[in-house]
């Protein structure tokens, strides 16, 4: 069997790399690796390849950064003659990128089958480009690799039951290998914070990015803690900041370039808790039992504020340093994501 996976952004590279171990434990699949190049500096797409163990792509396109039309086109017309040449049996994509819906589309454009990872994710917030790319892969996909039962009823209520698997989710797979391997090794806090006095935040979304009043707003509330925020800055974020004339470095935040992704687990693991408007640090700071704040209006991962362990602030950013500084979550031992068995069900999927 011939599988030919796409990934182009960071919370891709992760997701590939227990898929990529699965698919070579279980031996008969050639992978093929197709990087579109959408996350092209060397701390959003290089390092993850070296640090969680993964191959260097196969294919590169480089296609950058760029508009939605003019970035999904450039990758649909790269897309198209590498999956011509290589033939697969099956083209993996992953999550809600543009380089998922670029993929999926080139790939049913020429009647190969489409598997889709993480499919069935909702946010309904049609403002978001993800929550398109989400339902338009799905709808385009001949397999839907579900991560949770939340997922599997989004699809079974969009007709699509009878092609969907529950898989489990693939970010458990590697957090926990990664979560473990860095306890082993002790890797070092970033200089200047202690254990438990220290948040890590981050800030991408162009709802909480695009408008200077809003970004400002959310830098006060962060600057105005009690503990130090490890404010690690997307290149977007840095570019804009710099365009609206907002200074990051201001109060408790501190800028830091983003952490390699066992750094990154570290950072999180021993941290107070986090602040972000990512999808994958939401899940991850739940699967590390570390208090999340989601500066958005809804989530894709219902089963952290459910538990408790997430708290949602948009219209009310006045509300958001009450939200970070709220008292610690009830324990618990849910597992809504699997228990990090989840690539080797995708591996069994592909092959029927």
């Amino acid at each position: 069997m011939r599988v030919l996976s796409v990934v182009g952004a960071r919370p891709q590279f992760v997701k590939l790399a227990p898929i990529s171990h699965a698919m070579d434990a279980a031996g008969g699949i050639e992978h093929i690796v197709v990087h579109t190049g959408q996350h092209y500096d060397p701390l959003m797409s290089d390092v993850f390849f070296r640090d969680l163990s993964i191959r260097p792509p196969d294919e590169n396109l480089g296609v950058g950064s760029g508009a939605h039309g003019a970035q999904t086109g450039a990758m649909l017309a790269g897309l198209e003659p590498l999956i011509q040449q290589h033939a697969p049996d099956w083209v993996l994509v992953y999550g809600d990128t543009n380089s998922t819906l670029a993929a999926a589309v080139a790939a049913v454009k020429l009647h190969v089958p489409v598997a889709h990872l993480e499919a069935g994710l909702r946010s309904f917030n049609r403002r978001m480009p993800e929550e398109h790319n989400r339902v338009l892969t799905d709808h385009a996909s001949d397999l839907l690799l579900a991560p949770t039962e939340v997922a599997m009823q989004h699809l079974a209520h969009e007709g699509l039951a009878e092609r969907s698997v529950l898989v489990g989710d693939v970010m458990t797979d590697v957090l926990y290998a990664t979560r473990d391997r860095v306890l082993a090794e002790g890797l070092p806090l970033p200089e200047g914070v202690e254990a438990g006095k220290y948040h890590v935040a981050t800030l991408h979304r162009p709802d909480n990015t695009d408008d200077p009043e809003r970004l400002a707003a959310i830098l006060d509330q962060l600057a105005a803690l009690a503990h130090p925020v490890l404010l690690l800055v997307h290149p977007r974020l840095r570019a804009l900041a710099a365009q609206h004339g907002i200074t990051l470095d201001q109060g408790a935040i501190r800028a830091i370039e983003p952490l390699p992704y066992p750094e990154l687990v570290a950072a999180v693991s021993r941290s107070a808790g986090v602040i972000t408007d990512s999808g994958g640090l939401q899940k991850e700071a739940f699967l590390l039992r570390v208090p999340c704040t989601t500066v958005r209006p809804e989530t894709e991962w219902v089963e952290t504020v459910e538990l408790g362990w997430n708290v949602l602030v948009s219209d009310e950013l006045g509300a958001l340093r009450a939200a970070v500084e709220r008292p610690a979550p009830a324990p618990t031992d849910a597992t809504p994501y699997g228990t990090g068995q989840a690539a080797a069900a995708v591996v069994r999927a592909l092959r029927g």
